[in-house]
């Protein structure tokens, strides 16, 4: 029987949010009360592309198979994923936060790549969240730090205290 985790290139995980996309336009909505989650979400379909993250999409789809991670919710896939294919961004599986789960992005990464990681080789993780990339390496999972773009409080609160995005 042949190793399905040994069948195929690693996965190169990338995170959307401050690795691809640069939130700063929609960070108003989420930085004083009431937050407005809907806007915050409904804007990032206009997300300007990072260049570095967007290189070292392109660099890693070489050797690896990309999927992406990401706390967005479930119910905007579709924006996303158009997101995604517009900015002509390595084809890959999108997995996304269900609807109603609030954990911090640490708990809900990890969860993820734990299930992830029984079935295949991760090769890297790259995330903009500092307590994400501390998690993960606590999982001793191989992860990069994106540092391209200033980690933002608003986007920290709510990744970490909201489990937003």
């Amino acid at each position: 029987m042949v190793d399905r985790k040994r069948r195929s290139r690693p996965l190169a995980i990338l995170d959307i949010d401050g690795v691809l996309a640069d939130v700063r336009h929609r960070l108003h909505h989420i930085a004083d009360r009431p937050k407005n989650w809907e806007a915050f979400f409904a804007a990032a379909g206009d997300d300007p592309l990072l260049a570095e993250g967007y290189a070292l999409a392109h660099e890693l789809d070489r050797t690896h198979e990309t999927l992406y991670l990401t706390g967005r919710p479930e119910r905007n896939r579709e924006l996303t994923g158009a997101w995604l294919v517009r900015h002509e961004l390595p084809r890959g599986q999108l997995l996304m936060r269900r609807d109603r789960d609030h954990r911090p992005a640490r708990m809900f990464k990890c969860e993820t790549l734990r299930s992830l990681r029984d079935e295949r080789e991760i090769g890297l993780v790259v995330d903009d969240d500092p307590e994400v990339v501390a998690a993960i390496e606590r999982d001793e999972l191989p992860v990069r730090l994106a540092t391209w773009l200033p980690y933002a409080a608003p986007l920290a609160v709510a990744q970490e205290q909201e489990g937003r995005t």
